[in-house]
């Protein structure tokens, strides 16, 4: 209902305006003219009447003119008034006519209902009368053997020789009745087979209607599966058994379950023998075909092709339980039984499929490398006496790594084409689990033990001698970098593709287990390879330094101070430059901080023990300061603090070389190192001891 506004007069309106004195003053102005120097009270007392008198003229003609549409407005409103009274009274009307007529309705239906109930209870004893009749005349022409008059009405006769079959079966046992038992059974079979044509004959002219009478009257009869069964056999006529049957199936099945819900009465139970037949007949026959063509092969190529038929088979069964709302797990245990015979031994398959393909990979690297692959040693041999043996019996070291990536990158990519399979393939968890236990164990032993142990066991034996005549060419770091970088490869892989098989599994902890046992296997041998290659740079530092360095660079026949580098330091520098630089390249994290370090201990180590064999001058002692300021710089570019600090206490004690007699004692308390090495390095002084140095 809509708010109305109470009406308020105008004088009211009037009144309750506040008073505002800019009228008279805008009236004052106007009087004036705007002048303010001379003033006229008469002209403005004149000026104010008249314009009072304009405004009550104004007041008048509006108050008038209020009054007027006052007077319509009152008027309307009574006309509306009526106008809703009428209407009220037209609804009150309405709604006791509307009640009459539904207590008539109430009555009248009660009266059909209960005619209703009187005449079925007349008729139906009636129709049941008439049709025990047709049954008896029936039954009565069986039992005289007189039944070759047919009624022309098929599904007539068929409701009736039902019900005589049924009739029958309840009949006893005796020669009275077993003529008419037998020919109504000879006429029931007639009838069923009659009505199985007919239903094959509508289907295949598409009708419908007719389809679904037939099938309405078979559904009581025995042979319904039989109708069934051709209504299959007719559908499924269709698909081809070639590879496009994939594609076909969809599309049959929607087409199909929209006829079968129109034509059975129990459309899911035909839905499913439908998709049952599919899977069993042309599906199974497709694939039989398809992985046939591989004969007795069971190579990749049979495998893969088997995995690709099953993913669509899968895909399939996923497809028809989405749009015919069929189980899926009906339709996985189809699928699954489609391949069940080429699932048998499908592990051994797979398991000898990938054992062949790593050792085929292997055999062609080698044979790539016009290399005869040996048995290799194990871990506790090649750091025993045979190693050493090897080790001075070859004449030549080889500088050809034996450790590839692209075969390590291949084996894992058939590896996990081989878990992907497993995974789709088996069935239950437990075997899939094992079966990826196998399948990674075999990864393992090709990879590592097969591959890397052996490139890595070869790079041993490949290390050159300690007491090498020329520079020597270290490249295991290079095989340590493929091996570090192979390692990555496969944990990524083991992470990715092997523990979601294994995980909440007993085969979870053998295979955490086995990767560990390997891992450590290779970690032993490459740390040997790695103590081995700081032994043989070091040692070419320290054959360096004796080679290359004279007696005379720091006791120089005159004492002319001549601040530079020694050749020794300049060799030295370049070649420790150059394996650090090979070490920042094939190692990486802490691996690379703890062999620059150990490098940098054996180096410092090294010179040590090589300024301690010369005696200095204070000349010779700068230019040891010298070559000690260029071995700084190189080992601040391993960028470790410790070797910094040792190598900052060094050019300390090389400080004291330079100090003048009187202010040794203060500059050795100045150094804080043990005061037994300040003895042993002031002794190296030529005036140790001509000068008489009294340092007590």
């Amino acid at each position: 209902m809509s708010s109305t506004r109470k009406f308020v007069p105008p004088k009211s309106r009037a009144r309750k305006r506040p008073f505002s004195a800019r009228g008279g003053r805008r009236l004052a102005w106007r009087s004036t003219a705007g002048r303010y120097d001379c003033f006229d009270a008469r002209a403005l007392r004149e000026a104010l009447e008249s314009g009072v008198q304009d405004l009550k003229c104004i007041f008048d003609s509006h108050e008038k003119k209020a009054e007027r549409l006052e007077m319509v407005c009152r008027e309307e409103e009574k006309r509306l008034w009526l106008s809703v009274a009428h209407a009220q009274d037209s609804t009150r009307r309405s709604a006791q006519a509307f009640e009459a007529l539904d207590a008539r309705l109430g009555a009248v239906s009660a009266k059909v209902v209960y005619l209703g109930d009187q005449l079925e209870g007349v008729n139906t004893p009636r129709a049941r009368a008439v049709e025990a009749q047709t049954l008896i005349r029936r039954f009565a022409r069986f039992l005289t053997e007189d039944a070759a008059e047919d009624m022309d009405d098929l599904e007539a006769t068929a409701d009736v020789v039902q019900k005589l079959q049924l009739i029958a079966t309840e009949l006893p046992v005796g020669v009275r009745f077993d003529v008419a038992r037998r020919l109504i059974g000879d006429k029931y079979d007639a009838i069923e087979r009659q009505l199985i044509e007919a239903f094959v004959a509508a289907q295949r002219e598409d009708d419908r209607a007719r389809m679904r009478q037939v099938a309405a009257t078979l559904a009581h009869f025995k042979g319904f599966s039989q109708c069934v069964d051709a209504f299959i056999e007719t559908s499924v006529s269709s698909l081809s058994s070639s590879a496009h049957v994939f594609q076909e199936i969809p599309a049959l099945c929607a087409r199909t379950e929209t006829l079968v819900r129109h034509v059975f009465p129990a459309p899911d139970h035909v839905m499913s023998k439908f998709v049952l037949n599919i899977f069993h007949g042309r599906l199974q026959e497709s694939v039989s075909q398809q992985l046939a063509q591989f004969g007795d092969a069971r190579d990749d190529r049979y495998l893969h092709k088997l995995h690709t038929l099953f993913a669509n088979t899968s895909t399939l069964a996923q497809q028809l339980a989405a749009s015919l709302a069929m189980d899926a797990a009906f339709l996985a245990r189809l699928s699954r039984h489609v391949f069940a015979r080429h699932l048998e031994d499908y592990v051994a398959v797979e398991t000898q499929c990938l054992r062949e393909k790593c050792q085929q990979l292997l055999r062609r690297y080698y044979e790539s490398k016009n290399h005869q692959k040996r048995p290799h040693a194990s871990i506790g041999t090649v750091l025993g006496f045979e190693l050493k043996r090897d080790l001075q019996q070859r004449a030549k070291p080889s500088d050809e790594s034996f450790v590839c990536e692209e075969v390590a990158i291949t084996v894992l990519q058939e590896t996990k084409l081989a878990l992907q399979r497993c995974r789709a393939l088996s069935a239950r968890p437990q075997d899939i689990a094992a079966t990826a236990l196998r399948l990674f164990e075999l990864q393992m032993h090709f990879l590592f033990a097969e591959h890397l142990d052996y490139g890595v066991d070869l790079a041993l034996q490949s290390i050159p001698a300690l007491d090498s005549k020329s520079a020597p060419e270290v490249h295991f770091l290079e095989v340590t970098r493929q091996c570090n970088a192979i390692c990555h490869l496969a944990d990524k892989q083991f992470i990715d593709s092997v523990l979601p098989l294994v995980a909440n599994t007993a085969k979870h902890g053998e295979c955490l287990n086995k990767k560990r046992e390997i891992t450590q296997q290779l970690q032993l041998r490459l740390n040997t390879g790695l103590e081995r290659s700081l032994a043989v740079i070091v040692g070419w530092v320290r054959a360096l330094l004796s080679s290359e360095q004279k007696k005379t660079d720091f006791k120089p026949e005159t004492e002319v101070v001549m601040a530079s580098r020694t050749a020794a330091s300049v060799k030295v520098i370049k070649f420790v430059d150059a394996y650090v630089q090979r070490a920042r390249d094939s190692l990486d994290g802490n691996n690379v901080l703890a062999f620059l370090q150990e490098l940098g201990l054996r180096f410092h180590r090294a010179l040590f023990d090589h300024f301690q064999q010369f005696q200095f001058s204070t000349a010779g002692a700068m230019t040891a300061i010298c070559d000690l300021n260029e071995y700084r710089d190189c080992i601040a570019r391993f960028q470790i603090p410790l070797l910094a600090q040792l190598f900052a206490a060094l050019h300390a004690l090389f400080n004291l070389l330079i100090v003048a007699p009187e202010n040794l004692k203060h500059a050795m308390e100045e150094v804080a190192l043990e005061r037994s090495l300040l003895l042993s390095f002031i002794q190296l002084r030529v005036d140790y001891k001509t000068a008489k140095l009294q340092l007590k």
